[in-house]
């Protein structure tokens, strides 16, 4: 199977909503706004079989990795199999390596996990260095991990949802490697098509079990960019009620 269906360089600093070549993995087919225009330069989208990358040649991570989450992509159950690989599609100057990882003290944190992966091969897509970033390990192995879990119990109960996963860069920042940044914060954006409400868990990239549950509106502000460019402002302040991050089934 073809690695990635469409790669779309932006070439403009427009503001306006960006035309996406996956419009399934967003809510009213619509890609976040890049408001902040400091995050525009070399950008790429990545659209492959069960998400879709908003990839920056900056950080050489992601802007966020989205996914439309169902039921039976879950119920699925396909085996782990860890075969992280740099992504070809992008310029070599704007991906992260392999070796860029090596001793580096920090994990290959998928943005959309493996573990929410319909097919062997939509797993295999996962594991490109294109939907990770550089995470703190206990960060990893632990709340996030529950993040996630958690997340996949809230597609179950309610039949579907829309994610988008992230990372946020601020004050005086890290890089490992070749210049591969490491995110300051991870979120991870929740909306329910079910009760149409959203909610997103934040995260210090961090060892500990902290974290938050955040408006839409609030994580708009802190990345300088518009998640759902057609909710309303109003909307965007309510709250999806989001389960405790713990290991669920």
């Amino acid at each position: 199977m073809k690695k990635a269906l469409f790669l779309i360089s932006l070439f403009s600093l427009m503001l306006n909503a960006a035309p996406t070549a996956c419009p399934q993995f967003y809510v009213d087919g619509e890609a976040p706004d890049i408001v902040n225009e400091k995050l525009v330069a070399q950008t790429k989208e990545l659209c492959f079989e069960a998400f879709g990358v908003m990839h920056s040649g900056i950080s050489k991570t992601p802007l966020w990795s989205a996914e439309y989450l169902t039921a039976s992509a879950i119920d699925a159950d396909v085996p782990r199999k860890d075969k992280f690989h740099e992504e070809t599609l992008l310029p070599q100057s704007e991906r992260a390596e392999l070796k860029d990882y090596a001793k580096s003290g920090y994990d290959r944190g998928h943005m959309s996990p493996s573990a929410d992966m319909p097919t062997e091969s939509s797993q295999s897509e996962s594991f490109s260095l294109a939907n990770m970033v550089p995470q703190d390990h206990n960060h990893n192995t632990g709340i996030w991990s529950n993040i996630e879990s958690a997340t996949r119990y809230l597609a179950k109960k309610e039949g579907s949802l829309y994610v988008i996963t992230g990372p946020i860069y601020k004050g005086t920042l890290k890089s490992i490697g070749n210049g591969v940044l490491v995110p300051t914060y991870i979120y991870k954006i929740i909306y329910s098509p079910k009760q149409q409400k959203a909610a997103v868990y934040f995260t210090n990239n961090e060892p500990g079990k902290a974290y938050h549950v955040i408006s839409v509106k609030e994580l708009e502000i802190l990345s300088g960019i518009s998640f759902f460019p057609k909710m309303s402002e109003e909307k965007k302040t309510q709250l999806l009620g989001l389960p405790e991050p713990k290991a669920m089934k």
